[in-house]
């Protein structure tokens, strides 16, 4: 009788279980959705066009040879040292700096961080567009400046030291017959450098798709370097501000009105037209092919590239130049008097 009732008990117990376990079943909430995948930064193509007209200006001019064997040669390499518009080579110069910021996964990482819903990734933004400066205090800004201000420095320091090579060889050229030469119409050649100076550069295809990857986070580019402590330079600070809207999805195609505002770097801009300017004056007077040297690789090449490095916010290269001594009074009453041969 017990163990009847005992068996009886336990069945109950059993049915009632699963009638629970039934009855929660159908209740329960389903589990959450996962979390969509977080977005690629995205640049607006025509920053990633002008990043890479930067770097077909950059690569092209620094390959400049300083084995001039004639002429012909001269004027080949002087298009090419020209062949730039100053206002978008710096805009160029920072347009690649964000696309080096996006590869940096620490200051991707940390401006998401700060922007989990769309009203904050906005509010940051915004913040972001009306003073650049605002993106300093964002983590991971100081990996993402070190990796910009190699890349930029690297390129001008690459620039600079080619652009010393071909001025050196102006001096070199100076013994061979061709380089005395008088260029042969001079005041068409100084038309078309000015022409060439309004041109915009197109980039390579093959250079602007790598750009492309390289902003979203596809293929790196590969530039190394350090963390870097502010304050930075008002280049690297715009290249920041710039890659942390790609990054808040406010780099957008409606915004480049104040993103070209903010690519807008006084000093920086004021470097490069000066060069410009004391290039065109140099080939205003230059007669011989040799002068034409001179005026490449002094104005053209390394005055652009203190430019660049100046945008990157490290220390200019500093040229010692010749300065005669002027003897004293009793330096010169010391020295024994000659009497001038010179036929009176």
């Amino acid at each position: 009788m017990t163990s009847t009732l005992r068996v009886g008990l336990t069945a109950a117990a059993v049915a009632l279980a699963t009638l629970i376990a039934g009855c929660s079943s159908e209740t329960a909430p389903p589990p959450p959705p996962p979390p969509p995948p977080v977005a690629a930064a995205v640049l607006p193509a025509v920053l990633i066009e002008r990043a890479s007209a930067y770097r077909y200006y950059v690569d092209h001019a620094s390959a400049i040879s300083p084995a001039f064997v004639d002429g012909a040669a001269v004027a080949d390499a002087v298009r090419v040292g020209v062949s730039y518009e100053p206002r978008q080579l710096m805009q160029g110069a920072t347009a690649y700096g964000a696309v080096v910021a996006l590869g940096d996964p620490a200051f991707v990482a940390g401006v998401r961080s700060y922007g989990a819903t769309a009203e904050a990734r906005r509010q940051i933004a915004y913040e972001i567009m009306k003073d650049p400066a605002y993106v300093v205090a964002l983590t991971g800004s100081n990996s993402a400046a070190g990796l910009v201000i190699a890349a930029l420095a690297e390129d001008g320091a690459r620039f600079y030291t080619a652009g010393k090579a071909v001025k050196q060889s102006a001096y070199d050229i100076q013994k061979q017959p061709w380089s005395k030469a008088e260029v042969p119409n001079r005041e068409v050649r100084l038309l078309q450098a000015k022409s060439l100076s309004t041109t915009p550069v197109v980039g390579d295809v093959a250079q602007t798709l790598r750009l492309s990857q390289a902003a979203a986070g596809v293929q790196p580019l590969g530039v190394v370097a350090p963390p870097a402590s502010a304050p930075y330079s008002p280049t690297v600070i715009r290249s920041l501000a710039i890659a942390a809207l790609a990054v808040l999805g406010h780099a957008s195609d409606a915004n480049m009105e104040i993103i070209n505002a903010m690519m807008v770097e006084p000093n920086t801009g004021s470097c490069i037209n000066m060069s410009k300017l004391n290039l065109f004056q140099c080939l205003a007077v230059s007669t011989p092919h040799y002068e034409d040297v001179f005026c490449l690789g002094q104005h053209a090449m390394m005055d652009t590239a203190r430019c660049v490095i100046k945008a990157s916010g490290q220390p200019e290269p500093f040229e010692a130049r010749f300065i005669p001594k002027v003897a004293t009074a009793a330096e010169m009453a010391k020295k024994p008097y000659k009497q001038s041969t010179k036929k009176r």
